[in-house]
């Protein structure tokens, strides 16, 4: 049987995010794949932008007593970095996104994930440039981070968006330089032999506002790519925070393994 290797993690990151940008952007049709079951393509900026929804900024909530707490202001030391120690820096409390992307050292299947965000007040923001992270469940399914209050792009690429597939369904970003919250709860495909036979699903909050519910995924995360699912998916995978070029600020981030009520 051939193994999901997890090079896939550094691929799907970069063409998620760093790699150079194309034909796509607000008000543009770009030249991508149609997105099955929907009039529109991937990353496809005519599609039109979700509601804007005010909200009071980060729902902050402190890590339950069986979390895994993966920053809580001290230090990086359950992250790595390529498989090497992290580097991004941690001052006063908060962590800021640097080179490389940050993978959790522990993996999960599925999960609670609780993080909060800012993208500094200062950032010249202008679409996916400026204020762009991303968070991946598994270290393939992102749930995209961007200063969206008051900054338009394709809505597959908006805040909270499972990028390049699915907007939000509302906009509940909080104006530049106040926190901001994701609680996710993440379900992995179910496999049977070496195939999927259920999709990934997963509901995501942003400052205590539902922006998908038990959403489906077609697959890993892909820049202007159609998602689809690789043979011998894994059952677990990392946690892990790309870098986009923008120092994003990170703090309180911690995650809970879900299972059954009489499994430990």
């Amino acid at each position: 049987m051939r193994a999901f290797r997890w090079t896939a993690l550094a691929g799907c990151i970069a063409v998620g995010g760093m790699a150079q940008a194309g034909d796509e952007g607000f008000g543009k049709k770009p030249s991508t794949p149609d997105l099955p079951g929907t009039p529109w393509k991937v990353h496809d900026g005519t599609r039109p932008q979700p509601k804007v929804v005010e909200t009071g900024g980060a729902v902050s909530v402190k890590a339950p007593a069986d979390a895994k707490v993966l920053f809580d202001g001290k230090n990086v030391d359950a992250w790595e970095i390529d498989g090497k120690p992290a580097t991004w820096p941690v001052k006063d409390g908060i962590l800021t996104a640097a080179p490389g992307t940050l993978t959790s050292k522990e993996k999960f299947g599925p999960v609670q994930v609780h993080i909060e965000w800012q993208i500094p007040a200062d950032r010249k923001v202008d679409g996916q440039g400026g204020g762009n992270s991303g968070i991946f469940l598994m270290g393939l399914y992102e749930v995209q981070i961007l200063q969206s209050h008051g900054n338009k792009t394709y809505p597959d690429g908006t805040a909270g968006a499972l990028y390049g597939q699915t907007p939000p369904l509302v906009n509940a970003t909080a104006p530049q330089g106040e926190w901001q919250s994701y609680d996710i709860l993440f379900q992995p495909p179910k496999m049977e032999g070496g195939k999927v036979t259920e999709p990934a699903w997963i509901t995501v909050m942003q400052n205590g506002v539902v922006l998908h519910h038990a959403r489906k995924l077609i697959g890993p995360t892909q820049y202007r790519q159609l998602a689809k699912y690789p043979d011998n998916h894994p059952e677990t995978g990392p946690i892990a925070l790309q870098f986009h070029g923008d120092p994003i600020n990170f703090r309180n981030i911690w995650v809970r393994t879900i299972g059954d009520y009489d499994q430990e």
